[in-house]
């Protein structure tokens, strides 16, 4: 499993590649997940009903794995790490890191320079 953050699957909204290849074989394959952070990040920025059905479609075809107890838990320590060293990240990508470190699941993002200050995240590139 992999996690997509919500940069890329908006770049596979729009059709932009590499990202809309990576994540078409990905949803194809049933290996691409998505966090409940990700899936608001998307809702709350459609534009259009249009937009709506679309990404509404899209996450249907994967699997969103939610904020829990050990996502919380990584997320704390993963905030806990960066803010002594000021060098933090905003609180939603805390808690997306939190979720794929408590998966133990690589994250698939363009945005690599905040994600990379944390050890324990697995990354991946579109």
């Amino acid at each position: 499993m992999i996690v997509a953050d919500t940069d890329v699957l908006i770049d596979f909204l729009r059709g932009r590649e590499p990202a809309r290849a990576r994540v078409s074989t990905a949803i194809a394959d049933g290996s691409l997940a998505t966090t409940t952070i990700t899936a608001f990040e998307l809702r709350s920025g459609t534009r259009t009903p249009k937009e709506a059905v679309e990404l509404e479609a899209m996450l249907t075809g994967l699997a969103i794995l939610s904020f829990d107890e050990r996502a919380s838990q990584a997320a704390a320590a993963c905030r806990r790490q960066l803010a002594p060293e000021g060098r933090t990240i905003g609180i939603a990508d805390y808690l997306i890191a939190g979720i794929c470190i408590s998966h133990a699941a690589p994250l698939l993002t363009r945005n690599r320079r905040h994600f990379e200050r944390l050890p324990r995240l697995l990354l991946d590139s579109p």
